[in-house]
Order: C-alpha cells, then structure tokens, then sequence
C-alpha cells in the first residue's frame, strides 16, 4: 500500500468539521467517499487537524494509503471531478510510510478574520466574523504578545477533547489591519479544543475594556476558561499554514496551482 500526502482547500460553511461523524455530513467523510470510488477500495484519511463546524482551511494536508495504481500528480483532477466545489484537492505525492499528517505536523497557523463595520457585508456570510463595535487595536495588539511561548492554555481551552496535556508552544500571536477586515493570525506547534477561537474572544474582550492586556498573565496562569473571553463562532477561521520536513513541506509550501 504506497502512502500518499495531499494538500487541499475548503469551505467549511457547510460541514460539520473535518472528522468523520456518524451524523452530518464532514470533510473527512466527503473525501473518504471519493476516493474509495476512485481507487476501488474502501479510503479511510488521516488529516492534520480536527477543524470544527464551519471552520474553513486555505492549507490543509491529509494522507491516505492506497493501492490504486492512479499517480499522484494525477490523483487531485481525477478526485476533484468527484467532489462538491467547495472542496479541492491542489497537489499530491508520495509519503514515506510513517508519514501521518497530523503526527508529523511541525507546526500550523490559523487565521481568524473579522468583519469590523457597522454594516455587515452578505458576502462575507460564514467567512468572516461580523463585528459591529469600534475595535482598540493597540489593546488587542498588547494583549495578543502574551500568548506567545510555552505554557499551559488551559485558560483558553474548551472541554471536549481529551489530551495528555495542555501545554503548548505559540510561536506568534499578530493582528494585521486589511479593512474591514481584522485578521489574528496564531501559529503554534499544536492547538487545543476551540484555542483558536478563544484567543480570538478574549482579544475581543480586551477591546472591550473587560480584560486590561497587562492582566491577561495572571489570567492564564490561572487555567480557569472562565476568566477569559469568549469562543467565538467557527466561521471567521481558516487554518492557512502547515509545515512539515522533507518532501511534504514542499508540497505544503508551494503554489496552490501546482
């Protein structure tokens, strides 16, 4: 069975998460149900990430094993004919076999992207967060430099996913101004359950004046989730940076029309 990474894009407005699920309709399932037609034998994908309901990825990676004599630089056309068009496969290779997406995974980014306006835009529905109120940019950009390190996040972390621990490494934490839209990028060599998305509420918080950025330390420290702000809703994120070595790495940092 050769093992085979992919690199692909999608919408995640109308799925529920990546993960196969027993109920609703997945990216994983999607996929999986494609590419069992395709190769002619059942496909089960490993991804590199478990995104959530609505949550989007510009970059994304999955690996599957496969003994279809179909060749990679064929695999993403041919699966793509198969497939609905808010998912696309944009390149693939062959992996050694230890490859696992998401266990050989260095690093990722997400992005959150919010819509600050007092009137919403219909198109950006589901793909970015509609923020009415006036943002403290300064504030939030403050507060954004305490989550970079080592620590434990339990702080901003939902319950839901077991995991041996809640330490994690943020390499950076930065807000960039393209309005209207707001973007918070956040790489970090893992995330826990709703990270992401809580980094993101408490950031608003701090806009707000409920949270003073120098406070968010103390806070942190202290691991209780309720202290902090918000999760906010899936649909303003994207996960949109992977790194891997070797091979794989290459895959994920060229063109997205290779």
């Amino acid at each position: 069975m050769k093992n085979i990474a992919v690199r692909l894009m999608f919408d995640g407005s109308r799925y529920h998460g990546w993960q196969v699920q027993k109920t609703g309709d997945t990216v994983a399932g999607t996929l999986e149900a494609a590419l069992t037609r395709l190769c002619g034998h059942p496909v089960r994908v490993s991804g590199c990430g478990r995104t959530d309901a609505g949550v989007h990825a510009e970059r994304y990676c999955f690996n599957f094993r496969t003994s279809s004599s179909i060749p990679p630089d064929r695999l993403p056309l041919a699966a793509n004919s198969l497939l609905p068009p808010n998912i696309a496969l944009q390149s693939a290779i062959y992996v050694p076999d230890d490859f696992d997406a998401n266990l050989s995974c260095i690093k990722k980014e997400y992005t959150y992207r919010i819509y600050n306006s007092r009137v919403r835009d219909p198109f950006y529905s589901g793909r970015a967060y509609f923020y009415p109120q006036q943002l403290d940019v300064g504030a939030m950009r403050e507060a954004a430099r305490h989550f970079v390190g080592t620590r434990d996040f339990a702080a901003v972390r939902s319950v839901g996913t077991e995991t041996k621990t809640t330490v994690r490494t943020v390499h950076w934490c930065e807000i960039e101004e393209k309005w209207p839209i707001l973007e918070l990028r956040i790489c970090a060599d893992g995330f826990l359950y709703n990270m992401a998305r809580a980094i993101a509420g408490t950031l608003l918080y701090v806009s707000e004046g409920k949270i003073p950025p120098h406070d968010l330390p103390g806070l942190l420290d202290r691991k209780d989730r309720c202290l902090t702000g918000p999760t906010v809703p899936g649909g303003g994120l994207y996960m949109t940076r992977i790194w891997y070595d070797g091979e794989a790495g290459r895959l994920m940092c060229g063109s997205i029309h290779n």
